[in-house]
């Protein structure tokens, strides 16, 4: 199993705004190795909000997949959206291996 974890620092309010879109589902759920995506906002008394965007691939080379794939294209543009200031101040990818796990 690899787990890829988008950290993501947005303007104050707009993290539960942004994790709708980013579990209402699409062509990622068709993509091979796909396993599930859930968005955290964790919980720190910042002057932003801390948003962890968290996918499960059964292994990297599906994420890699994703990551090229016309529906990754798709699902990272503003086709059709007018031009305004994002919230985004600024994200870090994180890649893991998961070695164990407990259900």
């Amino acid at each position: 199993m690899y787990v890829v974890t988008n950290r993501i620092d947005v303007k104050k309010g707009f993290a539960a705004k942004m994790a709708s879109k980013v579990t209402q589902g699409g062509k990622i759920e068709e993509l091979s190795g796909f396993k599930r995506i859930e968005v955290w906002q964790i919980d720190e008394d910042l002057d932003y909000d801390q948003m962890y965007v968290n996918t499960w691939w059964e292994s990297e080379d599906d994420f890699n997949a994703w990551l090229s794939s016309d529906a990754f294209k798709e699902a990272h543009s503003n086709k059709g959206k007018q031009q305004e200031e994002s919230p985004v101040i600024g994200n870090k990818i994180v890649k893991a291996h998961v070695l164990s796990s407990l259900n």
